[in-house]
Parts: C-alpha cells; sequence; structure tokens
C-alpha cells in the first residue's frame, strides 16, 4: 500500500476491510492501530506478512478473534486467510 488511510481519515467509520498485496500492509496496519475503528477485517495471502500486521495491530490493542484459512487454489501451495480484530 503505498499511501495509507490515516486514523484520522478513519475517524467515525464502524469497520474497515484490508486486503494488500503479498508485501503486506504494514504502514496502513500501524495507521489502523491508532484508530478508533471498533472492527477490522483482514484478507491476506501471504501468512508472514499477516503475522506482521497482526502483531502490530494487537500491540496496538487489538484482539485477534477469528483466522480462516481459504485453500483457494489446491493445486497450489498457496493459502489465503481472513481474519478478524476487535478492539479492546
Amino acid at each position: 500500500m503505498r499511501q495509507p488511510v490515516s486514523a484520522d481519515e478513519l475517524e467515525g467509520g464502524d469497520c474497515v476491510v484490508f486486503d494488500p498485496p503479498r508485501a503486506g500492509a504494514k504502514d496502513q496496519a500501524f495507521e489502523l492501530s491508532d484508530s478508533s475503528i471498533p472492527t477490522i477485517v483482514a484478507v491476506s495471502c501471504n501468512p508472514n506478512t499477516f503475522a506482521r500486521d497482526a502483531r502490530t495491530l494487537v500491540e496496538g490493542g487489538y484482539e485477534l478473534t477469528e483466522v480462516t484459512p481459504v485453500d483457494q487454489f489446491p493445486w497450489s501451495g498457496h493459502v489465503e486467510l481472513v481474519a478478524g480484530f476487535k478492539r479492546n
């Protein structure tokens, strides 16, 4: 993500869904962790960058409530995942 949406721009929202490229959403996760958004849904095609971004959200006060793997491409070793976070 080249230009993350700032925490100020997110003010007043109820939920954010983000689906970054394989490189993840490091900067956006940081902005989300500073926001007051009560619910975040993350979609990821890279478990490694998801773990990094999830750590940022958890350290910022979110709880990881659910992770669901999606074997969208059974002929490959790639896996997608969808995760939910709630503000503590």
